[in-house]
């Protein structure tokens, strides 16, 4: 009995992307799918980074080709490819960044700093081109966990090269300024000096840029959702009533401005005693997810209170490349394979698909 393409495909439709719970057909991952003789070969897309999935997959998809009758050899390429995603209207792409994510929170002292850069960095290690952009004026702290120090350099006197460790561009006003000097800036320069920041980066060809944003829903967070093209925001907050009552203003404040929300991030879910291992909901517990629910938004995950955590991003080394393989780098990683998820199943961009109208008088 000959095999046929269609027999292929009924196969593949049983194949579960395991990070996206969709089957290969449907989700039209699987491409270009040639039978010469008896030999197969397949590509299968992925639309986030998945270096440590690739294997996995490729395994699982040619263990189905071959219950399928007469199949010899069965060759599967899997690769990823991450396309620029809808943004608000009216606003534009930046040409070297495909997908701006802003990491946020309604209040400080909730971990939203040492988030970003473990999402950052977890995102990376994927394999992606990301970079960071320390978007709090006031409290930069993106140098120090990043562990970088050293003033940016200009090639053509008008743009600013990114700092560059443990594979993340970045840029942060506290590469320009003193560690103990205070911003004692008004609202609208610390507002132009965070686009200056964004625009005048050479960020180089960046897959996701994360976007450190200061606490709160003041200026900062106003001229980034009307100018910046965001694709999606996450909430980082704790289970504590407070955080949760400003993480929920900093939700509706992006609802607002048409930003959606890729999901909530809660941080300090539990504590976790360095000496004897036993856990304690110190913060409460369930807040994230009674929020997500009401909201309708996705609960991308949890992170306990630990000591190596703040400890390894005050070493300028965070818990990702720190501890790559321990269990709270594995949840930072989850939860950036299930941001990147979300982002690619949005809309993708067609402005770039349309052409250029010029009016000229002849």
């Amino acid at each position: 009995m000959t095999a046929t393409v269609e027999d292929i495909k009924t196969a593949l439709s049983l194949v579960i992307d395991p990070n996206t719970n969709k089957d290969l057909i449907s989700s039209r991952s699987a491409k270009n799918i040639q039978l010469d003789g008896a030999d197969v070969t397949l590509d299968v897309e992925l639309a986030y980074p998945a270096k440590s999935q690739i294997d996995l997959i490729r395994k699982s998809v040619i263990a189905a080709v071959r219950t399928v009758a007469g199949i010899g050899n069965v060759s599967v390429n899997v690769y990823v490819k991450i396309v620029a995603h809808a943004v608000q209207r009216g606003v534009k792409l930046m040409p070297n960044v495909k997908n701006i994510i802003a990491i946020a929170s309604g209040k400080g002292g909730v971990g939203k700093s040492t988030t970003a850069v473990n999402l950052a960095l977890a995102l990376a290690a994927e394999g992606a081109a990301v970079g960071i952009l320390d978007a709090d004026i006031y409290g930069p702290s993106q140098p120090m966990m990043m562990g970088i120090s050293g003033r940016p350099e200009t090639i053509d006197g008008k743009t600013m090269e990114p700092l560059e460790n443990h594979g993340l561009q970045v840029s942060s006003i506290g590469f320009m300024i003193d560690p103990d000097e205070p911003m004692v800036w008004r609202g609208p320069i610390v507002t132009q000096a965070l686009q200056q920041l964004l625009e005048q980066t050479n960020w180089r060809d960046l897959d996701y840029l994360i976007v450190d944003m200061p606490p709160g829903t003041g200026d900062v967070q106003l001229t980034l959702s009307q100018k910046v093209p965001v694709t999606g925001a996450v909430i980082v907050t704790t289970p504590q009533d407070i955080a949760l009552l400003d993480a929920r203003k900093g939700l509706k404040m992006f609802e607002k401005v048409g930003i959606p929300i890729l999901g909530i991030v809660e941080n300090m879910s539990t504590h976790i005693c360095s000496n004897c291992g036993h856990a304690e909901s110190i913060f409460g517990e369930g807040g994230g997810q009674k929020m997500c629910a009401e909201y309708g938004v996705d609960f991308l995950g949890g992170l306990p209170l630990t000591m190596a955590i703040r400890e390894q991003a005050d070493s300028g080394k965070p818990t990702v490349v720190a501890d790559p393989d321990g269990k709270i780098a594995l949840i930072y990683k989850e939860i950036a394979r299930k941001l990147a998820i979300k982002v690619a199943e949005k809309a993708k961009d067609m402005s770039s698909k349309f052409p250029t109208i010029t009016v000229q008088n002849t």
